[in-house]
């Protein structure tokens, strides 16, 4: 671990740019340095790691992104647990994380691989022992989970201290039995990054509308 702290604070944190452009789109990474290697971004931070320590993920926080003292309060409260990753080390606008290895269900989707109901069910038990920690899962959507041979795990905690509701992953658990299962179990094929992209939108779009409804209809009692 010693080493690897000061491969990040002299190579990695030293060289990276990685930039929050829109709050609502995953941050930006404009360089990295060798021979590091990016793993995935999200809203607030992009996961890097290094060869000559693959077991470890590497997420830095974009500056000016809230949240890392959050995420790390987070894994403390989970624990070991077999569908999340595990919290190792905070430092100045990082983490260092237990990297886990799969294929997120957006990108099982884009590669026509099989998302296992088996997978939906981990996730549905790590959530429900998410919420006996006294955590509210929240963002929890086919960016954020992932597949490893059938199973199901979830990659991003970062927002599970926020108290409002989200329906992210039970509105995608019923567009998975409703209409991504009937399909599958009959044919399995690519879907265009394109069109997994105007859903995501669509998606966002409707829940935004929404809110807005909910809100309305709450003034009006």
């Amino acid at each position: 671990m010693e080493k690897l702290l000061e491969q990040i604070t002299g190579e990695l944190l030293d060289k990276v740019i990685v930039e929050s452009v829109d709050p609502q789109e995953p941050v930006q990474v404009r360089s990295v340095p060798k021979p590091w290697r990016l793993l995935g971004t999200g809203n607030y931070a992009a996961v890097f790691y290094h060869p000559g320590a693959a077991e470890y993920a590497v997420k830095v926080y974009a500056p000016g992104r809230p949240g890392l003292e959050e995420e790390a309060e987070v894994y403390r409260r989970l624990g070991p647990h077999p569908a999340f990753s595990e919290c190792y080390y905070t430092g100045p606008g990082f983490l260092v994380l237990k990297r886990l290895n799969g294929v997120t269900f957006y990108d099982s989707m884009k590669r026509g691989i099989l998302i296992t109901e088996q997978a939906i069910e981990d996730i549905d038990k790590a959530l429900q022992y998410a919420r006996a920690q006294g955590l509210h899962p929240h963002d929890v959507h086919a960016k954020n989970v992932m597949l490893q041979d059938g199973r199901g795990l979830i990659v991003d905690v970062s927002d599970f201290l926020k108290q409002e509701d989200c329906s992210m992953w039970e509105d995608y658990k019923k567009a998975y039995y409703q209409l991504y299962r009937p399909v599958a179990s009959r044919w399995m094929f690519p879907v265009p990054r394109l069109v997994l992209e105007m859903v995501r939108r669509g998606y966002r779009l409707w829940r935004r509308r929404k809110q807005w409804r909910n809100w309305l209809a709450h003034l009006k009692k």
